[in-house]
C-alpha cells in the first residue's frame, strides 16, 4: 500500500492522535475514508470509460480489417494485361525442350 509499512502507519496514527485528540480522531478517520472511497470510485469510473473508448476503437479497427479482407477475397483477379503468365510458361517449356535435346544420344 503506497510503500508504507506497519511502522510508518503506527507513526502516522500516533501523530494524528496527538494532533487531533481522541475525540476528533474517529471523525477524521471517517472523513479520510470517505475521500479515499470517492477517489477510488472516480478512478474505477474513469477506467471503465477509457476501456469502453478503447473497446469501441478496437471494434472499428476490426471491422475495417474485416471489410478489407472480404473485398480482397471476393474481388476477382484482374486479367494479365501483358500476358506475363504465358511468357513464363513458354520460357519453361523451351528450357525443358532444350534440356531434352541435350540429353539425346551420347557417343
Amino acid at each position: 500500500m503506497f510503500g508504507i509499512g506497519f511502522p510508518e502507519l503506527v507513526v502516522i496514527f500516533v501523530v494524528a492522535l496527538i494532533v487531533l485528540g481522541p475525540e476528533r480522531l474517529p471523525e477524521a478517520a471517517r472523513s479520510v475514508a470517505k475521500v479515499f472511497l470517492e477517489f477510488r470510485k472516480a478512478a474505477d469510473e474513469l477506467k471503465k470509460e477509457l476501456g469502453a473508448d478503447e473497446l469501441e476503437e478496437s471494434k472499428a479497427e476490426i471491422e475495417k480489417v474485416k471489410k478489407d479482407l472480404l473485398e480482397k477475397v471476393y474481388t476477382p483477379l484482374e486479367p494479365d494485361p501483358f500476358n506475363t503468365l504465358n511468357k513464363k510458361e513458354n520460357k519453361d517449356s523451351s528450357l525443358n525442350s532444350s534440356e531434352k535435346v541435350e540429353d539425346g544420344p551420347k557417343n
